[in-house]
């Protein structure tokens, strides 16, 4: 999943990023309100975290700006105004969630996830593919009560294709929402990928639940 974090502190900036990074997020970052405006308006996001003191444009104009252009991207501020008008504010003027400094990163992490969920229409927690179970929430996957191990890029992966159960992904969606430009994409990066996942959360001797089509991408079927 691909997030934009628009964040003025330096140092806050970095410790978020390195934190999503770890949970398998891709994560785009500026320090600049109108850069960041620039950033949301080009690229496909899961999840806009935005601060709303901000250098060159401040958050809520940003905010502002998205809802007027009609764009349904899901939006977590992230401030340190937290009076009940400052919150009601944000929330009318087209914020998702709205979070206060300081905070833990865990709740941080929650209410992404959550706002990844909503826009991808999952409500459970729970998703059952077969034999396999993912656990949104606690980012896990089991095959029959068995827990499978997967790297947070593997998981990422997995997560992104059962979010979008039914339809195929294509190759270019998947780099986009999931690699950093410094990858290689025109290499095998992909295919490998999907080549090691199937390795783990497929039964021997069973079809993949991943399903190739040729010349478009993968789908969960």
């Amino acid at each position: 999943m691909r997030i934009l974090l628009i964040e003025d502190s330096k140092r806050l900036r970095r410790s978020i990023t390195i934190g999503l990074k770890q949970a398998g997020y891709k994560v785009d970052a500026t320090g600049d309100g109108e850069e960041g405006l620039w950033y949301a308006e080009s690229y496909n996001y899961d999840v806009i975290i935005l601060d709303l003191m901000l250098p060159g444009m401040d958050g809520l104009n940003i905010l502002r700006r998205l809802r007027e252009q009609g764009r349904n991207l899901h939006v977590l501020i992230l401030s340190a105004k937290d009076t009940v008008e400052d919150r009601v504010r944000g929330l009318r003027a087209g914020a998702d969630d709205y979070l206060i400094k300081p905070f833990a990163f865990e709740e941080l992490l929650a209410r992404v996830q959550a706002l990844v969920r909503r826009r991808y229409g999952v409500k459970n927690n729970l998703i059952t593919i077969g034999e396999l179970q993912v656990d949104v929430a606690k980012r896990e996957v089991s095959r029959n009560g068995q827990i499978i191990d997967l790297p947070p890029r593997e998981y990422a992966l997995l997560e992104f294709l059962v979010m979008r159960r039914g339809s195929v992904v294509t190759r270019s969606e998947i780099e986009e929402h999931l690699y950093d430009e410094n990858v290689e994409l025109m290499s095998n990066v992909v295919d490998a990928a999907i080549c090691s996942l199937r390795k783990k959360i497929d039964k021997p001797g069973k079809p993949s639940l991943i399903k190739t089509r040729r010349g478009m991408g993968y789908i969960i079927e």
